[in-house]
């Protein structure tokens, strides 16, 4: 288990999990008046929480699988990194990709935060590279 340090302006939820075996933690928005996003529209949704998150730790936004289904609002940019120097607030791109206009209320389940470990490449430039039975076969190259 990792610690993460909250702050929360006034009126903010802190991120929760809603089950015992929930992987995400719910994020809530935190809008100064409800924002209504367009078929095919994006907007950026405050949600008033910073965080302090350990070093080697990232935070991943993810969409809410039942506001993708029910409604077709996903998160652009997915899965969002918050790194674990960022101080700034938490805020959550979403996207309709349904049909109808959508609006975002305060207080309002949006997308799913998930802590995960980094790991740092040490990047190391050489001449060639050693084969593979998939080489440079691109997208769809093994069919459908």
């Amino acid at each position: 288990m990792i610690q993460v340090r909250i702050t929360a302006r006034a009126g903010a939820s802190v991120p929760a999990y809603q089950t015992s075996g929930a992987a995400g933690a719910d994020v809530f928005a935190l809008p100064e008046a409800p924002i209504t996003i367009a078929p095919g529209a994006v907007a950026l949704i405050p949600t008033g929480v910073t965080m302090e998150i350990p070093e080697g730790y990232e935070a991943q936004i993810r969409p809410r699988s039942g506001l993708a289904l029910k409604h077709g609002i996903t998160c652009l940019n997915t899965p969002g990194t918050i790194d674990s120097d960022y101080r700034g607030e938490v805020k959550v791109i979403l996207a309709n990709l349904g049909q109808e206009p959508f609006t975002v209320m305060p207080g309002m389940r949006i997308a799913q935060m998930v802590f995960a470990r980094v790991l740092r490449a040490d990047f190391v430039e050489v001449d060639g590279l050693g084969s593979t039975e998939r080489n440079d076969g691109g997208f769809g190259h093994s069919g459908i």
